[in-house]
């Protein structure tokens, strides 16, 4: 007899051989037992967990000569016919090479006869989901209302690809991944079957390897046993098919918890000349950083972790917590998918444990804030929260102190003062401390300020009130009645709004209606109030309204009008550049600010004070007004020259010089601007200062 693979000679042939199926199983026995058969099943989950296996076993259930029954005998015609996949009446179709509309019209026509040899005619299609559009609707009336003896079993892998009108015709059942000792049971029984040693680490890495399908395991395990001479080993499998195995892992994460950076490289460059690829080591490294987050967390099933948790090393556990350990694992989970586009993989991978190197020092957002809290809580001398770390703690008294509140009108409210407290106050590691603050318990006691046994420390506590402020020591005198009533506020009835107080301010004036200075002692002896000149302006030095107005308009248009302080506009100028194309001297300008301005600010702003640019075939020339901008600009000529040239196409000098100044001999003086003139006549003032 030829040779067959596991996975086909370990297909389940009864509802109790499905592995971690036991729902599916269950509720399709109990199913046909009651003879509540239904015409249409949809199985769906992932890849070899028993999909059409179950088909055909429920098929078998159906048509067996004993049933139905759901224990199907698997030795009559009809079992042994749908187990080698040659029976007429159980028609197995492909869904991916069959999902026109011709296939389904195929089907519909056939599901007019009735079975030849069975009591249904079973269609079985594989991967459903990859049926058409137009073949999913052909087929929505022949599986809603079938010929009694016509059953459809849809199987498929993605079930969100299913319509809903063809689900809502089926009942719907969900296969889940298998567990992985129920795997590693199944392979230590095929193991048996062949006469083959198989130690539990190899049987656990390769159930783990197949991540919950059986399948694959059963493929995973016959590689393994091809190269295995009768005894599968991990030492084997890692050698054979390039794994890193956790004696190594624990090796290089050892060496990157002390900072070895030079053997952590030596140690890459051997796992990959042992013919580890990088994918499978980054893969590796990731699986081993979440058995050891698992293990932080307080996880020890083996099944979860991959290997027993004494297998991890123990210096790794220590040296990181379970945020320097997720920023880790981080690192490798975005390796993995930044290796595809990389320029090299190997650099990141270097990259991603040379930073693993100094991981340690690793401090997460939570342990900052934490941080900052506990400090500002221990300058405002509140409790602090407790961090991670050693502690001190210290007792802090507070200064009892007396505060005179303010008399709110209308009502008395009486001195209030705050009681004397003492705040607890934590000081995290790290954080500055003051050595006076030391022996600080032993100086609260009320004796510790008397000069007893000693100096007293005066800065704790900030020292006593001074005499003057000291409200224990000012003595209390009793006030005269005109002292009482002066300080009384009487306030109108009609100054107390919903809002507050209004209070009435009375300004004294004098007959001309000008107000006086109050702190003018002589005004009842005949002073005139005006302490700030010699005496009160004339009355017709305030112009009326309608002069404010006209000056107000020129001072407007001057304002408008001026072309002073205003930065060169050359619209009209153009040039060539390189290219052929045809810009103006402005738009060259505005160009190389605007890249300046990203690149180097401060040349962006020298530019700015540049006088009228002049293009010649390969110069830029312009001009500056003092000698300062012209030092400045010089500075960066290269810088500019070179935007110049990017702009222009091609390579142009930045030729600067100091502006010559017109010397007029009929100089004109400077005539004062309007505003200036209208304050000066407002407030009676001459120009003292300033260049006009």
């Amino acid at each position: 007899m030829s040779y067959e693979v596991t996975a086909t000679r370990r297909r389940p042939q009864q509802f109790d051989d499905l592995v971690g199926q036991e729902f599916v199983a269950e509720t399709l026995k109990n199913s046909i037992k009651s003879g509540k058969i239904a015409h249409a099943y949809l199985f769906a989950g992932p890849r070899g967990c028993g999909k059409t296996s179950t088909a055909r076993i429920l098929a078998k259930a159906l048509n067996c000569q004993n049933g139905p029954t759901d224990c199907p005998c698997g030795v009559c015609s009809n079992c042994q016919e749908i187990t080698k996949g040659s029976s007429l009446d159980v028609i197995e179709i492909d869904g991916a090479s069959n999902n026109s509309v011709e296939n389904i019209r195929q089907i519909k026509d056939e599901v007019l006869f009735p079975p030849s040899n069975s009591k249904y005619k079973i269609y079985i299609i594989d991967e459903v989901h990859m049926l058409s559009n137009s073949a999913f609707n052909a087929l929505l009336k022949t599986i809603e209302e079938p010929p009694e003896y016509v059953i459809f079993i849809f199987a498929t892998t993605e079930l969100q690809k299913v319509p809903a009108t063809i689900k809502s015709r089926c009942q719907q059942y969900n296969f889940r991944l298998v567990a992985i000792d129920k795997v590693k049971e199944c392979l230590a029984q095929a193991a048996a079957e062949l006469n083959v040693q198989a130690d539990d680490e190899a049987l656990f890495w390769v159930a783990r390897e197949s991540t919950g399908s059986m399948r694959d395991a059963y493929t995973l395990f016959d590689q393994v046993v091809a190269f295995s001479d009768g005894h599968i080993t991990y030492e084997k499998i890692r050698d054979k098919l390039g794994l890193v195995g956790i004696d190594r892992l624990n090796t290089i994460f050892e060496a990157c918890i002390q900072n070895q950076t030079d053997k952590v490289i030596e140690l890459l460059d051997e796992f990959l000349q042992s013919g580890v690829s990088i994918e499978q080591l980054i893969s590796n490294s990731a699986d081993y950083l979440r058995s050891l987050l698992l293990i932080k967390s307080g996880v020890k099933k083996e099944s979860l972790l991959g290997n027993a948790p004494e297998r991890y090393s123990a210096s790794v556990l220590n040296a990181w917590n379970s945020l320097q350990i997720e920023r880790a694992l981080s690192i490798f989970l975005q390796l993995y998918r930044d290796i595809r586009y990389s320029l090299s993989p190997r650099y990141e991978l270097e990259l991603a444990f040379s930073r693993l190197c100094w991981i340690g020092q690793y401090v997460s957002n939570m342990e900052v804030k934490k941080a900052i809290d506990a400090a500002q809580a221990l300058l405002s001398g509140a409790a602090s929260t407790s961090v991670s770390g050693p502690k001190t703690v210290i007792q802090a008294p507070v200064q009892t102190q007396m505060q005179n509140q303010p008399q709110s009108m209308p009502a008395q409210v009486e001195n209030q003062s705050s009681p004397s407290s003492s705040a607890s106050m934590v000081i995290p590691n790290g954080l500055p401390r003051l050595s006076m603050l030391d022996n600080m318990d032993d100086e609260d006691s009320p004796d510790s300020d008397s000069g007893d046994g000693g100096e007293a420390n005066p800065f704790h506590n900030g020292g006593p009130l001074p005499p003057e402020q000291s409200v224990e020591t000012q003595p209390k005198t009793e006030q005269s009645a005109e002292v009482k009533e002066q300080l009384t506020i009487h306030i109108p009835q009609a100054n107390i709004t919903e809002e507050g107080v209004v209070p009435t301010v009375i300004i004294p004036k004098s007959s001309t209606g000008y107000t006086f200075n109050p702190d003018n002692d002589d005004f009842d002896a005949g002073g005139d109030g005006w302490s700030n000149m010699d005496g009160p302006p004339e009355e017709e030095y305030y112009p009326d309204e309608a002069d404010f107005q006209s000056r107000a308009e020129e001072a407007f248009e001057a304002e408008n009008n001026t072309e002073q302080d205003q930065a060169p506009v050359q619209l009209n100028d153009t040039f060539t550049a390189a290219n052929g194309r045809t810009m103006t001297i402005a738009q060259l300008r505005g160009s190389v600010m605007a890249a300046l301005s990203v690149t180097d600010g401060f040349a962006a702003s020298n530019l700015e004070v540049t006088g009228l640019w002049k293009v010649t075939q390969n110069q830029v020339i312009t001009t500056v007004v003092n000698s300062y901008d012209l030092e400045l600009i010089n500075k960066k000529i290269p810088v500019i020259a070179k935007e110049i040239s990017n702009v222009c196409g091609k390579q142009m000098e930045f030729k600067v010089s100091l502006q010559e100044e017109q010397i007029q001999e009929n100089k004109v003086p400077a005539q004062i601007p309007n505003q200036v003139a209208l304050l000066v006549d407002t407030f009676k003032g001459t120009i003292v200062a300033g260049k006009m």
